[in-house]
């Protein structure tokens, strides 16, 4: 009897490996679909359609590194690294590779703030000046009538300056929370520009305020504030809001590069806005924000947030925009850059997978075109390239739209006349846009697809409009 328990257990084992095998095999296909499948993400009606092999194509565009996880039902199907976290370590990126977040940060920090609002200490719709000590935004003739609040902050309503950070190089003097919300960083003093929940303007000022609304709350720095909270709760224990990097992350944290090839000064820039940019992570670690809100959202149980918090901040806003992630039909997350580092984080609202792609370069177009590959393997909706049309103009027609302009919130950009074509340039970008007609006033960026509408009197181009930025003619 004893000889016949032991045959039909090796039988059980046997089988069960077996099916383990063959479950692991599925998966390695279809991972290497994913990484031959790559796609542009600008299609030309016309123009043949190639396929892109991921180290390929990490080499072709000059991108170091990337780092992927995918979550399908509920869980880690897989992750994996390619290229390189250091070029002149030659040291590969793996799935334990740490990358800096960016503006993904945001949707993270925005936790603790609900999580506050749930123990009713904030009330996301008050003034957000109720809960600061140490500094106060100052009021003005846009705070007359409306208020700067938790949630206007969370949806980027609140007329705030200052959209994005550029960062601190290693040796650089870090200034405090403060002093950046004072303008004695590198960026502009954070301040109400415009009222309150009157529109939509992407602010990390905003979520600095926010930063420091959560210090002065409970007494204490904000990485420990978001360990103890929200990184250990979610299960991601490998992850910190700390800046500077302490030197035990540095053996597995990515270099950060330029789009040229040049390393970032010190490695990777330093933020002390934590929680608008500042969090290290790795796509496996991350994509666990994605698995929690996304099994609330699903199951319409509690979590680590509750139900009614987790539909609130899925609804979108003004611009798509929730409180935290961005939102749209059919997904809901977030993208990020910093300097030398670029990321997107992607939820299905219908579907439980996700995806967290991450690379150590300026230069993250290969992003979208993994992500296609992962969207047509999953047979997902709500992402597809952006396929556009050319329609020629004559170097006369193009030269209605030569000149300068001037965007209120970014600057002064520069359009020349190019290739047939017209070619963009300005401070505030990583290197020039080159855009094509698609209509006698419609015109798309070469690399991306993004549209910019322009506006034409008496013959010459007045304004333009690029996603919610106007500039208008100024030379």
């Amino acid at each position: 009897m004893k000889i016949l328990n032991v045959i039909l257990i090796l039988i059980i084992l046997v089988g069960c490996s077996s099916e383990s095998g063959k479950k692991q095999e599925l998966l390695n296909e279809r991972i290497s679909r994913i990484e031959n499948g790559l796609q542009p993400n600008l299609q030309i009606q016309g123009d043949s359609i190639p396929n892109y092999n991921i180290e390929e194509r990490l080499k072709e565009l000059g991108i170091p590194g990337v780092s992927i996880a995918v979550i399908n039902d509920g869980q880690i199907e897989w992750a994996k690294g390619y290229g390189v976290a250091d070029s002149s370590e030659n040291r590969p990126v793996t799935s334990e590779t740490m990358f800096l977040a960016g503006s993904i940060s945001k949707p993270v920090a925005a936790i603790r703030a609900h999580q506050l609002a749930e123990e009713g200490v904030i009330s996301l719709d008050s003034n957000v000046n109720n809960y600061l000590s140490s500094w106060k935004l100052p009021e003005n003739e846009f705070t007359e009538r409306e208020k700067v609040t938790t949630r206007r902050i969370l949806n980027h309503t609140a007329g705030l300056t200052v959209w994005g950070f550029p960062g601190y190089d290693k040796g650089d003097t870090i200034p405090s929370v403060v002093e950046v919300l004072n303008g004695q960083g590198n960026t502009d003093s954070v301040r109400v520009y415009k009222e309150p929940g009157e529109s939509w303007m992407y602010s990390g000022g905003g979520y600095t305020i926010m930063q420091l609304m959560i210090t002065d709350l409970e007494s204490k720095s904000f990485p420990e504030i978001m360990h103890k909270n929200v990184l250990n709760p979610l299960g991601m224990t490998s992850s910190t809001f700390e800046n500077p990097l302490p030197n035990h992350y540095h053996p597995i944290a990515a270099t950060g590069y330029r789009t040229n090839g040049d390393e970032v000064e010190g490695k990777w820039p330093i933020y002390p806005e934590m929680a608008a940019a500042g969090l290290w992570t790795t796509p496996s670690q991350l994509i666990l924000w994605a698995q929690e809100i996304q099994q609330i959202q699903q199951s319409q149980k509690d979590g680590l947030l509750h139900v009614e918090t987790v539909n609130e901040m899925l609804t979108p806003g003004m611009n798509d925009h929730g409180l935290g992630p961005g939102v749209s039909e059919h997904t809901y997350g977030h993208g990020g850059a910093d300097e030398g580092f670029r990321a997107r984080l992607v939820a299905w609202k219908e579907s439980p997978i996700a995806v967290v792609i991450m690379v150590n370069s300026d230069n993250g177009s290969i992003i979208q075109e993994i992500m296609l590959s992962i969207v047509k393997e999953y047979n997902l909706p709500g992402i597809a390239p952006n396929t556009r049309v050319i329609k020629q103009q004559s170097a006369e027609e193009l030269q209605r739209f030569v000149g300068k302009y001037n965007f209120p919130e970014l600057g002064d950009v520069e359009i020349i006349f190019k290739d047939n074509g017209l070619e963009l340039s300005a401070d505030f970008l990583d290197s020039q846009i080159f855009i094509l007609p698609e209509s006698d006033t419609t015109f798309f960026g070469k690399n991306d697809g993004e549209y910019f509408n322009f506006t034409i009197e008496q013959g010459k181009a007045q304004k333009f409009k690029v996603q919610q930025f106007v500039a208008t003619r100024i030379k």
